[in-house]
């Protein structure tokens, strides 16, 4: 018993060496590369601009007056691959020659939304609003609806006009549909907010 005894001590005790042995202290220093958290992606405006041109119209002529800005308070818009923008508001003014204004008013894409696909309904932002010509009793504007992604030329095509007594008819611009069909390597010289204005004091 006394010999079993001792090979198990033995044993034991060679084990114990081992483990020691097994579990030097290292001088090694591991360090732990911290994990970089992806940064939130700002949201991006569009772009201000202001333009103010004069228009024969009716007999007299009038500035027509247009000037776009960002609104945080509207609902944010996503161009498809994560960019965050905001929507814009945009005012329209026509004043006349002694410096009083016939119109004026903010419009925002909830203005056009019913004349607009499904598709530009939610992710869109109004892109602008441009004077392009008087017509009888109206002064037509050409707007625009659609993705807030300069690159991109995925927009509606919308007319606006404004009437000698103040009324305003929007409808969708089926004209430029055709010429766009007809002209695709246009479409984007077409599109209202990629001209760039300078703006000028009323002087009123």
């Amino acid at each position: 018993m006394k010999q079993i005894a001792t090979l198990m001590m033995a044993g034991i005790l060679a084990g114990t060496f081992v483990s020691c042995k097994e579990k030097q202290p290292s001088n090694d220093i591991i360090i732990t590369k911290p994990v970089e958290k992806p940064k939130p992606k700002t949201t991006q405006k569009i772009g201000d601009y202001a333009q103010t041109i004069e228009m024969p119209w009716v007999g007299a002529t009038y500035k027509v007056a247009i000037e776009r800005k960002a609104d945080t308070t509207l609902p944010i818009v996503d161009d498809g691959e994560g960019n965050k923008y905001y929507d814009n508001r945009i005012s329209v003014r026509i004043i006349r020659q002694d410096g009083s204004e016939f119109f004026n008013r903010t419009f925002s894409k909830q203005d056009f939304i019913s004349y607009v696909d499904d598709i530009y309904k939610k992710n869109s932002a109004l892109l602008g609003i441009v004077p392009d010509k008087a017509e009888g009793d109206y002064i037509v504007f050409a707007a625009s609806v659609g993705s807030p992604d300069k690159n991109s030329d995925e927009y509606v095509p919308l007319v606006l006009k404004v009437s000698r007594f103040g009324d305003v008819k929007i409808s969708k611009d089926t004209q430029m549909d055709i010429a766009s069909d007809k002209q695709p390597d246009n479409k984007n010289e077409q599109r209202v907010d990629e001209t760039e204005y300078d703006y000028e004091e009323d002087g009123v």
